[in-house]
């Protein structure tokens, strides 16, 4: 007979429920939460499991590839879908979650999600990493601009590199300010170093793949973008065409139809965040800084006078996704005129 396992993961242990192919519990258990002890517990039970499921989280990734080595039929399931599937039961418990994860996996009924190979892990750790600290030193930034604002001590519009310079000409002649000001400063000053020494670390990786220089000749798609969409994507060939991709970055309306009525609505903002972000800086960057013309920039102008430029960077985020995938699949670099591009 063939049984089926839900895991319900927490930080310390994850609740586990098995079931036969009838949905009746067989075994429930709750085990520390680690690959070789769930491994452990699943594998002694004797029983012929067919599909072990358990939902995308923050150790997810962890346990998926320690019970896959081990040998396990173990599925990541997309969390919205598991989510929806749960929000029937009355009592929300580890317990409960685990059986109705393992009546997921008899039915048949979820949406696996990819988990991307270690290469593209540490990929994605580096570049999060970066945005940190780029953050924090922006936040830092906003602070010191916001107390000084209060002594009638405007900053103005000043970039990173001067910005320090431009706080102690302001403070020079208040010490009593310039005591924890410079405080601030030197903990700007050391998360602008650390935050350049990673973004050194994305332009050695970005130089040493051939990948994403070439979807850097895309204008606009910087080395942190390609990267990203590098790691995000993490095999291609994941996606049955190039087209799929904009609606898993969440670049494409959400449609609400019901009877008579239909309405298409705004973007499903599914997907990772980070990408999308970096997407639509590479399109702002097209329609407002490059300066040389190109067929897909002048597509994206012709949306912009149809429906206003919001609309128009949305769109062309999404293209930019589909025209990198389609790139990265064929080997090809960007083409600045329509002639030879492919239709996407």
């Amino acid at each position: 007979m063939k049984h089926y396992a839900g895991l319900d993961v927490s930080v310390k242990e994850t609740a586990i429920c098995i079931v036969d192919e009838n949905g009746r519990i067989c075994r429930e258990a709750k085990v520390v939460s680690h690959p070789e002890d769930l491994s452990k517990a699943l594998t002694e039970t004797g029983f012929r499991i067919e599909r072990i499921g358990l939902e995308a989280g923050p150790l997810s990734q962890w346990l998926f590839e320690g019970m896959a080595r081990a040998g396990l039929p173990v599925i990541c399931v997309e969390t919205r879908h598991t989510k929806a599937f749960l929000k029937a039961q009355i009592n929300k418990s580890d317990r409960n979650d685990a059986r109705g994860i393992a009546q997921m996996m008899r039915v048949n009924l979820y949406r696996q999600v990819h988990v991307k190979t270690l290469a593209s892990q540490k990929r994605r750790a580096l570049l999060r990493a970066r945005k940190l600290l780029q953050e924090k030193a922006i936040a830092i930034e906003n602070d010191i601009r916001g107390l000084l604002r209060n002594f009638g001590l405007k900053v103005g519009i000043v970039g990173a590199a001067k910005f320090e310079a431009r706080i102690k000409e302001l403070i020079k002649d208040m010490p009593d300010l310039e005591e924890f000001i410079d405080v601030l400063l030197a903990a700007r000053r050391k998360l602008r170093d650390s935050f350049s020494r990673l973004h050194g670390k994305i332009l050695e990786l970005v130089g040493n793949d051939a990948a994403c220089k070439r979807l850097m000749t895309i204008p606009g798609v910087g080395p942190v973008t390609a990267l990203a969409f590098i790691s995000t994507i993490d095999i291609p060939a994941r996606f049955r065409s190039s087209r799929s991709v904009g609606p898993a970055l969440g670049l494409t309306p959400v449609l609400k139809q019901s009877g008579e009525s239909e309405r298409v609505g705004r973007v499903s903002l599914c997907g990772d965040g980070m990408m999308r972000g970096l997407l639509y800086e590479a399109a702002q960057s097209m329609l407002t800084r490059v300066k040389k013309w190109s067929w897909l920039k002048a597509w994206a102008m012709t949306v912009a006078r149809r429906g206003g430029l919001k609309k128009a960077v949305v769109a062309l985020a999404r293209r930019i996704a589909v025209i990198m995938h389609r790139m990265w699949i064929d080997g090809s670099e960007f083409r600045w005129s329509r002639e030879g591009a492919a239709e996407i």
